[in-house]
């Protein structure tokens, strides 16, 4: 059967300290870094204060003492302005503008023909357990990683099924589900440097068929995968 992919139409809203979607019924708190507004879930709060980051609306309100010492100083040179009379403003004598020579036009620019570099294909392994031994240890190398720690934390270890895409033989799909959630990542082991895609995630684990929901890894506390033994 063939791996449906799935997008909810509805926005999620991501923590830009761990990177993982909220959940149904999370709140993101907004937090204050550099002038930029950041979402925040309130498993990262203490991360982000760590961090330096101020959370919105805490920020102690300015004393105003510079704002009235400018004041000060504007009225008292407008008042002084008044007092002292303008000193008169003398024509300037007229400049005899000389014509200059028009520049030679320039050459047309060169068109350089673009060099179209080759692709890089990397050798995919053949054998489906090289596969997805493979496809591990890019996940283990993302930053998803910390994805599936966060939503652990919350909801407990997940259900994982790494298997081998059916519709193309480079590309291994790893899906980690709980019963509120579900995810689901791409790995083309084709590519000259692999990397992890997100490319559906859920909440209803109807929404998956029985191979995903079938564990044959599991994930550690810091989000890494390995087979079941």
């Amino acid at each position: 059967m063939a791996t449906r992919d799935i997008r909810t139409t509805d926005a999620h809203t991501s923590c830009d300290v761990c990177g993982r979607t909220l959940l149904r019924g999370e709140r993101a708190e907004i937090y204050l870094n550099g002038g930029a507004r950041r979402s925040v879930c309130d498993l990262c709060a203490a991360r982000a204060l760590h961090e330096g980051w101020i959370r919105e609306g805490t920020a102690p309100p300015g004393d105003g003492s510079e704002g009235g010492s400018d004041r000060r100083r504007s009225l008292l040179s407008r008042l002084r302005g008044r007092r002292e009379p303008a000193a008169p403003i003398e024509a300037p004598a007229p400049v005899r503008i000389e014509p200059e020579a028009a520049p030679p036009p320039e050459p047309p620019p060169r068109v350089r023909e673009r060099i179209r570099e080759p692709r890089h294909v990397r050798a995919v392994p053949t054998s489906i357990e090289h596969k997805i031994a493979s496809a591990i240890d890019v996940f283990n190398g993302s930053e998803h990683r910390r994805t599936i720690a966060g939503v652990a934390r919350s909801l407990g270890a997940p259900t994982v099924s790494v298997r081998p895409a059916h519709d193309s033989p480079s590309e291994v799909n790893l899906v980690a589900s709980w019963e509120l959630c579900w995810y689901r990542y791409d790995v083309d082991l084709s590519d000259e440097v692999p990397a992890v895609r997100l490319s559906a995630q859920g909440y209803e684990l109807d929404e998956l068929d029985e191979q995903a929901r079938t564990a044959n890894a599991v994930a550690d506390e810091r989000g890494s995968l390995s087979l079941s033994q």
